[in-house]
């Protein structure tokens, strides 16, 4: 990471996430690179809600983008998805002494 970039933050990554349009543009870019325009093809939006919706994501570090010409190309950063699972995995121990205490507490006293 370069001096000058912000933190990625989990809540950033999930917050756009949030938004189905954006989750679309994610899922697409699975599959591997792709133009705005080819991402904006399926949709039934413009192409400049498009753009503003990709620069959500290419801010919370969930995608690159890369102009070479007219076309801009893009494609999933992995550091976003990284930071992301770093965070799943921080959180899974306290997730799971949560659920094994709701799952004795339900369970009732023994004897």
């Amino acid at each position: 990471m370069r001096a000058t970039e912000p933190a990625i933050d989990a809540g950033s990554i999930l917050q756009a996430l949030g938004d189905p349009t954006r989750r679309r543009l994610v899922e697409a870019l699975k599959r591997g690179p792709l133009s705005v325009s080819a991402l904006a093809e399926p949709l039934d939006i413009s192409l400049t809600a498009v753009v503003q919706h990709l620069r959500v994501l290419e801010d919370c570090g969930l995608v690159a983008t890369e102009k070479t010409g007219r076309v801009r190309t893009c494609q999933l950063d992995a550091a976003g998805l990284d930071a992301l699972s770093r965070w799943i995995d921080e959180c899974r121990p306290e997730w799971h002494r949560r659920i094994d205490r709701l799952a004795n507490m339900l369970a009732g006293p023994k004897g």
